[in-house]
């Protein structure tokens, strides 16, 4: 039925929150290389830190996905945020944005049973490509370090496609450079608005990975809430 399979990254095939629990905490130990007087001034432990961080991040990434913000627009956003919230200061904010761009390039924790489910596709024959929103240099160094960069065909990454998800013509340029029509491409990713919604507009019949509990009707063709069971509808 499907000659190819786009697939998202984060909190698909790679795990979002240790991830980002990963570069958090390389960034921090950066600025507070650099900026101790204000690190002590903090009343915030640790694991606050990271909350108010990720509440941030999450947040602002949010509010990109019903297109408030571009995703490049969050990635300026929610260090400057972040930084005036927990009181470093502006001048530890270009510290901690390339600290953690650098510390995010190579975090790699996947999702149990990505690498098998992404083999087993390969194995069936199908073309595989990575969808995300993001930097593509980035993606693609946190794919390698997987381990499961070979695995796919191409990335199809928002930073170099020129568009974000849910765009549609973030979809439609993607299809014309695999040279596939809609029908013939499965769209597998966590998020309802930019993996579900979005590429459905697009004509692409979607599969909901269901990570988290939630109330939300799916609308997508299919739903799993384990990645090895997408092998049961492809």
């Amino acid at each position: 039925m499907y000659k190819a399979i786009f697939i998202d990254i984060d909190d698909t095939i790679l795990d979002y929150i240790p991830c980002c629990r990963e570069a958090f905490d390389a960034a921090i130990e950066k600025i507070t290389d650099r900026f101790t007087d204000r690190v002590q001034n903090t009343e915030l432990n640790s694991d606050e830190l990271f909350e108010l961080f990720f509440s941030i991040s999450g947040r602002l990434f949010s509010e990109a996905k019903h297109g408030l913000h571009s995703v490049a627009e969050v990635m300026e956003l929610y260090p400057a945020e972040f930084c005036e919230k927990a009181g470093y200061g502006p001048a530890a904010v270009e510290p901690f944005k390339h600290a953690f761009r650098a510390a995010w390039g190579t975090t790699h924790t996947l999702v149990p049973g990505a690498k098998d489910l992404l083999e087993a596709l390969r194995e069936k024959g199908y073309r595989l490509f990575a969808a995300s929103n993001s930097f593509g240099y980035l993606q693609r160094s946190r794919l390698e370090h997987a381990g499961v960069l070979h695995l796919f065909e191409d990335t199809y990454i928002s930073m170099d496609i020129g568009y974000d998800k849910p765009d549609i013509r973030f979809y439609e340029e993607a299809l014309r450079r695999c040279g596939l029509p809609p029908h013939e491409v499965l769209m597998v990713g966590d998020s309802m608005t930019t993996d579900i919604i979005g590429a459905q507009q697009a004509g692409l019949d979607t599969c909901f990975f269901a990570r988290r509990p939630s109330d939300e009707k799916s609308p997508a063709t299919f739903q799993i809430d384990d990645l090895r069971d997408l092998l049961n509808f492809v």
